[in-house]
């Protein structure tokens, strides 16, 4: 498994993590409150997010058989449209 994790400034996290959340749960398998959420992905990728009053958390973790630039993409894409006021993001991904 590859991590990815990134720190992602912005004072919106919790509504843009229950967003995607709440996007993603029909086709994945998701848990989230208001503060924290997990997406299993059918790739065998999951996505953790935290967010606080600064800062949205991101960790994504894909399979070493799988395409991390493309997971991280995925990740990025949905959030900035989330984020659409604020976008794009910034992602540090390491």
């Amino acid at each position: 498994m590859s991590a990815s994790v990134a720190r992602v400034p912005t004072g919106s996290a919790s509504r843009y993590l229950q967003q995607l959340a709440k996007h993603w749960a029909h086709k994945m398998t998701v848990v989230f409150d208001t503060e924290s959420a997990t997406i299993d992905f059918p790739n065998g990728s999951r996505l953790e997010m935290r967010g606080d009053s600064e800062t949205l958390d991101v960790v994504l973790t894909v399979p070493e058989d799988g395409n991390v630039a493309r997971m991280r993409g995925v990740v990025e894409e949905h959030l900035n449209r989330f984020a659409f006021r604020e976008a794009p993001l910034t992602f540090d991904w390491r």
